[in-house]
């Protein structure tokens, strides 16, 4: 059975290959973990591999939504040392998604920044262009919560690039209008900052700390990311200090309009996987443990995302196993 195999990962071995990936839940208490939301993760931990929490945001004007948890300045560690603590007593391993809203921030009494002045539907106001001041702000942000996430006991972090956030706004470009180092119109400028991201956050936490990037690899619209654009993405973030692509949509979200069958973004994990030598985990209408244990069988990722279905069943992963057996 492929599902139940253990894999190293950095500083970690994982028990088996489920995943369960972020899912925002709306259930934080003052944008902190409490009661109910840590049981919701202690109950889902038992015979799962890996846990990514939910997005957290890495500053108050990139909160992407009213309940949103928080890990920027000013976070009760102590909360996510209990909600940390809680899945590890199920044995599993569990990493922090830190992640700035950009263009569709939620909350708009602070500045709405993006890579460029757009507006996108999910945005409430149009955003202002990034100036360099707020790159480096933003950068330092990042940093930060990964400081905190490392000292609540979080056994990595998932640097959030996907479904039309910050760091999606400027791979994309759709949104990447810029013409300066950042510019949407080269692979080097629409991944600078995710890159210098990435190195400073490697440089915060250091070498035996796991850092994993959910990456919206395509965005499934005209003027987009595109599939044939992803090896040289990753390949990138690896070099960068990325231990883990998580890959995931672009600005089209966490669907695919017309997508039925499991595993639904494998046509970008498969060239994710071929282009880099660090685990890469698929998500995507993912429902039993032979969709799972098929998806590993074709080689098109190294881990296996189940979002809905565990979302819904806290029982999944041990269901899935006793099912292959």
């Amino acid at each position: 059975m492929l599902l139940n195999q253990p894999l190293p990962l950095k500083n970690l071995t994982l028990r088996n290959r489920i995943v369960m990936p972020p899912m925002a839940t709306e259930m934080s208490v003052n944008d902190e973990p409490a009661d109910a939301l840590i049981d919701y993760y202690r109950e889902r931990a038992k015979a799962t591999g890996l846990i990514i929490v939910e997005h957290e945001y890495v500053s108050i004007e990139g909160k992407a939504s009213p309940k949103q948890l928080s890990m920027a300045d000013g976070v009760d560690v102590a909360a996510y040392r209990q909600l940390t603590d809680a899945i590890h007593s199920q044995g599993a391993a569990v990493i922090a998604q830190i992640n700035h809203a950009g263009a569709v921030a939620f909350d708009v009494n602070h500045p709405v920044i993006s890579a460029s002045a757009i507006r996108l539907w999910r945005g409430q106001t149009e955003a202002k262009e990034m100036t360099l001041e707020d790159i480096a702000r933003v950068k330092g942000s990042f940093v930060n919560a990964a400081k905190v996430a490392k000292e609540a006991g979080f056994d990595g972090v998932e640097i959030h690039s996907a479904h039309g956030f910050l760091l999606n706004q400027f791979y994309s470009p759709f949104c990447n209008h810029r013409t300066d180092a950042y510019t949407g119109s080269t692979m080097d400028g629409r991944t600078r900052l995710h890159c210098e991201i990435i190195r400073a956050v490697r440089e915060a936490v250091g070498d035996g700390y796991l850092v994993a990037i959910r990456f919206g690899a395509c965005d499934y619209m005209k003027g987009g990311s595109r599939i044939e654009e992803i090896p040289e993405a990753v390949k990138r973030f690896v070099d960068a200090g990325v231990d883990l692509v998580d890959i995931s949509g672009g600005l089209n979200g966490y669907l695919i309009q017309g997508a039925t069958q499991p595993g639904w973004f494998a046509e970008l994990s498969r060239p994710a996987k071929e282009a880099v030598n660090v685990p890469v985990i698929l998500t995507g209408g993912i429902q039993t443990g032979q969709d799972a244990e098929k998806l590993l069988a074709e080689g098109v990722a190294d881990l296996i995302g189940v979002g809905r279905a565990m979302m819904q069943d806290a029982t999944w992963s041990e269901r899935a196993l006793a099912s292959l057996k």
